[in-house]
C-alpha cells in the first residue's frame, strides 16, 4: 500500500471517482469536497459521500488493485483483438478528420452505407 503523498494522490483519485456517480436518492452527482475516506484496508477502502442537494449520506466501499493492469472487457473476437491490436495508433488529424465528418452528417447510416457501397 502506498505510503505519504501516494497515499495523497490514491485518495484524491478516489474521491474523484467517486464524484462521477450519482445520488441513489436524488441523481445529483457527489460533490468531491463532500466526500471522506473513512479508511482502508489493503486494497478495500471505505468512503462517506454526501450529496449536496438531498444531503442523504452514503457508505462507500471501493476496491483498489494496484501494480495490476485492468481486465479489458469486451465482444470482441481473438482475431478481431488482433487486426485492432496491428492498427496504427490514432494521430491528432485522425480525430480532426472525424470532427470534420461528423461536423456535417446528418445520421443516416443508411445513406452513408449506400454511398460508399455504390463507389465500389
Amino acid at each position: 500500500m502506498p505510503g505519504g503523498l501516494e497515499t495523497a494522490l490514491v485518495e484524491d483519485l478516489i474521491k474523484r471517482l467517486i464524484a462521477s456517480i450519482k445520488c441513489g436518492v436524488c441523481g445529483q452527482r457527489y460533490e468531491v469536497d463532500n466526500i471522506s475516506i473513512l479508511g482502508h484496508r489493503q486494497d478495500l477502502w471505505y468512503l462517506r459521500a454526501l450529496c449536496s442537494a438531498c444531503r442523504t449520506q452514503s457508505l462507500v466501499a471501493v476496491v483498489i488493485k494496484e501494480d495490476r493492469l485492468p481486465e479489458a472487457i469486451t465482444d470482441l473476437t481473438e482475431t478481431e483483438l488482433d487486426k485492432f491490436r496491428d492498427a496504427g495508433v490514432l494521430t491528432a488529424d485522425d480525430v480532426l478528420d472525424i470532427h470534420d465528418f461528423l461536423k456535417d452528417f446528418s445520421g443516416d447510416f443508411s445513406q452513408l452505407f449506400y454511398q460508399e457501397f455504390n463507389k465500389n
